[in-house]
């Protein structure tokens, strides 16, 4: 598992442990897994597919974004 922040500017969307993380990056989705190398990139319009310990999705729609992965923590910036 690792931690994941979702945030706009004036709110954090979502902050908790996860297994997983999908994007829409600007290449094509990218998948977040627990202790991912470090990466930073643009992400485009779609839906960020979060999923939990006990297997539970989660899906925040997004216009478009910026995703940091470093030190088993990722953070989305919309």
């Amino acid at each position: 598992m690792f931690k994941l922040i979702v945030a706009q500017v004036d709110k954090t969307v979502f902050q908790g442990e996860v297994v997983q993380v999908t994007c829409p990056g600007a290449g094509g989705d990218i998948t977040i897994l627990s202790h991912h190398s470090a990466l930073v990139t643009p992400l485009r319009f779609g839906e960020l597919k979060i999923v939990d310990d006990k297997g539970t999705e989660m899906r925040i729609p997004i216009t478009s974004g910026i995703l940091e992965v470093g030190g088993n923590e990722a953070t989305v910036i919309l």
